[in-house]
């Protein structure tokens, strides 16, 4: 299935998180947002993606991004995944799919697919990653936010425009 199209508002959400408030999207307005999502927390290639992003949430923060995982796993599952891992960032509940079916996420037999959504501080996507590999994701998105981060900072030449 394509991902969302780089350009377009992100849908907004308002759903749980581990520590039993929470979160809606349009709250993080204003700061860049890694919106991934994971198949199940205590798995092994999803243990290594949220390590992953807890390694780097101070240069993510710094950059000033948020970070959010998003699985169809109840707040329960996400409050003991987040403690044992000590991960320092939401982690929403999907158990209906509303917000996966939303973003494309959803893969065969109701697992989410591992994909990522860079969106920009007007709340548009500024990147989709389709395809994730655990192990060094982190890493690429850090990368990324700079280089969109960099780009969305160069001036316009006059008589043209920028793209959304």
């Amino acid at each position: 299935m394509k991902l969302l199209d780089v350009g377009e508002m992100a849908p907004d959400f308002d759903a749980p998180v581990q520590d039993g408030s929470h979160l809606r999207l349009r709250d993080l307005r204003g700061r860049w947002v890694v919106l991934y999502f994971y198949p199940k927390d205590r798995t092994y290639g999803c243990t290594r993606e949220a390590c992953g992003f807890r390694d780097d949430h101070a240069e993510l923060r710094a950059e000033g991004a948020e970070v959010v995982g998003v699985s169809r796993d109840d707040a329960g599952s996400h409050a003991d995944f987040a403690r044992r891992h000590e991960l320092g960032f939401p982690l929403v509940a999907d158990p209906d799919s509303k917000i996966l079916e939303a973003y494309r996420a959803l893969a065969w037999y109701g697992w989410a697919r591992r994909v990522t959504y860079l969106i920009d501080p007007a709340g548009r996507i500024a990147k989709a990653y389709a395809h994730v590999n655990p192990l060094d994701h982190s890493r690429r998105v850090v990368a990324d936010l700079r280089a969109l981060k960099q780009e969305s900072n160069k001036p316009v030449p006059i008589g043209t425009a920028r793209s959304p």
